[in-house]
């Protein structure tokens, strides 16, 4: 199979993988206090950079499922595809494997913590008074899903066979 048939394939399964285990936690998925499990995967720009438009459309598909706005759903797209491209460019600046996995994992932290308040603010009416708490219930969430759930998915690839093929 060439390169650009198993990129594009792999493209296609993370896409569908990001979608597909939002739905376990659909009643948790959005809002405040999110917890998506398809969060761990991205730290997959470490590894192929395909996945960088994969977690986008990923995204933007388990967005619509959740019922979010127009706004919030191309806005959270946008910001998963920002910290794709920031993840794929650490694992280039880094050599050292768990170095390069914190960092890597603190850009969809930190982009969807301190942006997204701003998003819902602007998409639901928020209230912008609820930014801070918003931005730590997001830190702690999407810390759970990468440094919890993201750290066996990292260490699972490290040790297999995924990036000699």
């Amino acid at each position: 199979m060439n390169n650009t048939v198993k990129k594009l394939a792999r493209a296609g399964l993370i896409a569908s993988l990001y979608v597909v285990l939002v739905v376990p936690t659909i009643s948790v998925a959005s809002g405040m206090l999110q917890f998506r499990l398809s969060e761990a995967l991205t730290i997959l720009p470490l590894f192929f950079v395909e996945a960088i438009p994969a977690l986008g459309v990923g995204c933007i598909v388990a967005n619509l499922i959740t019922g979010c706005s127009l706004l919030d759903i191309f806005c959270g797209a946008i910001i998963t595809l920002l910290s794709a491209v920031l993840t794929r460019y650490v694992a280039r600046l880094f050599k050292n494997k768990w170095l390069k996995f914190f960092v890597g994992g603190a850009f969809p932290i930190l982009l969807n913590a301190f942006l997204l308040p701003v998003v819902w603010y602007v998409a639901y009416g928020e209230l912008l008074s609820l930014y801070i708490v918003n931005v730590a219930c997001l830190l702690l969430s999407q810390s759970v899903s990468i440094y919890g759930v993201g750290t066996l998915l990292y260490n699972g690839i490290v040790k297999s066979k995924l990036l000699n093929n």
